[in-house]
């Protein structure tokens, strides 16, 4: 049985969309030789992931084995001899992860085998896996990467439709009851779109060199399959700049509606000062300590002085709502 925690599996293709795992240690390495169709997929973080490689596939160099080791790589791809070496990215869908983190994965495909190596789980992997256990999967490389890639985007799609509802979430608490804690909201939003888009960009690009290729195992039909691809990877960049554009224009509108909300909180506290401001006045006048204050000695005086104020208070009143301070 395979006792190597580098390899995560390995199955030999029988042409037909099935695929057979392979168990036994020596038998990965031979099935790589063999001129028929073999998949290994490896754990990129594993130590003994470099020297495996170094011996049970040889034809790859150490730069290329380098690329495919790094700890951090962008969608690209590079065409060298009869294979691809691709770097791909799927959305993070693993447990407590967010999806914007996403995923890499490392990639050596020619037309009788593939390497794959990645340092995180990546659920279209095992995807692909399990569907070639059940005699549905691909039936050679070009089809691999065909499916590989339409897989990666349909997971996706759940991804785009939390950020559309998120969004509409936003769009909707700014109309009912805006405050600055949506802001928050707002931010992550814009930072996902930010973050998937900076790996989907090249990724759109990769699969136009990937459908201008031409090395002889990739169908026309693996290339119409990419063209859909390539579509909806574009549909799915525009649906991820039409998502920034909506979080700016929330953004624009929260700060809007704080702004006004501060400058009416302003307007009110101004007018107060401005009723309070000859009250004020005469009170500090009356309360000095000198003599010839009048009506010290009088009784009502207070009670008086107290009409006198009230009377000011309401002709203010008066002239603020003529003024249409009011």
């Amino acid at each position: 049985m395979v006792e190597n925690h580098h390899i995560k599996f390995a199955v030999a293709f029988d042409g037909r969309g099935g695929g057979q795992p392979i168990v036994e240690n020596e038998g990965i390495a031979e099935a790589l030789k063999e001129a028929k169709l073999a998949w290994v997929h490896l754990d990129a973080t594993h130590e003994d992931t470099r020297e495996w490689l170094h011996t049970h596939v040889p034809y790859l160099d150490d730069i290329i084995l380098d690329a495919l080791l790094a700890d951090e790589t962008t969608p690209r791809l590079i065409e060298h001899g009869s294979g691809y070496l691709m770097f791909l990215r799927g959305v993070n869908l693993n447990e407590n992860a967010s999806p914007e983190d996403m995923v890499s994965l490392r990639l050596w495909i020619d037309e009788e085998r593939i390497v794959s190596l990645q340092r995180r789980e990546l659920r279209t992997v095992t995807d692909i896996q399990q569907r070639l256990l059940e005699n549905k999967g691909p039936r050679n490389s070009g089809d691999f990467i065909a499916i590989l890639l339409g897989r990666l985007l349909e997971r996706m799609a759940p991804v785009w439709a939390r950020l559309d509802d998120m969004l509409d979430d936003i769009e909707q608490q700014l109309i009912d009851s805006p405050a600055k804690s949506i802001r928050a909201r707002i931010t992550t939003s814009r930072k996902q779109c930010i973050t998937l888009r900076r790996y989907l960009t090249p990724q759109r690009e990769m699969i136009m060199q990937l459908r201008r290729s031409e090395l002889g195992w990739m169908s026309e039909l693996n290339r119409r399959n990419l063209q859909e691809s390539l579509d909806l990877l574009t549909r799915y960049i525009a649906d991820l700049d039409s998502f920034k554009e909506r979080s700016l224009i929330a953004t624009e509108e929260l700060s809007t509606h704080l702004s006004a909300r501060t400058d009416r909180n302003m307007y009110i506290l101004s007018i107060i000062s401005l009723i309070f401001l000859p009250l004020g006045f005469l009170t500090g006048l009356l309360g000095i300590n000198v003599g010839g204050i009048p009506g010290a000695d009088n009784e009502t005086a207070f009670w008086l002085f107290l009409g006198i104020l009230t009377f000011l208070v309401f002709v203010q009143l008066i002239v603020l709502k003529f003024l249409k301070w009011l």
